[in-house]
């Protein structure tokens, strides 16, 4: 599992991470308003979220586990 966390204390809710997220990993919680990892075995680690965050709320671990290229 490569995406490891979101940090909601430092998560602003601006959903860059979601619509930066090829596999669609992460998700929007509307009530909290922050971003939440939905499907984790799907990530990549492709670091978009990671490197595209303005508040460093996301990170991914360096060991990439299973690559599966998206279908584009």
């Amino acid at each position: 599992m490569p995406i490891e966390k979101i940090d909601t204390e430092r998560c602003n809710g601006c959903e860059i991470c979601v619509d930066g997220c090829p596999m669609d990993v992460i998700g929007f919680d509307g009530e909290a308003k922050k971003a939440l990892i939905k499907y984790p075995k799907d990530c990549i680690a492709c670091y978009n979220c990671e490197q595209d965050c303005p508040v460093e709320a996301i990170y991914v671990s360096p060991q990439r586990g299973t690559m599966i290229p998206p279908a584009w």
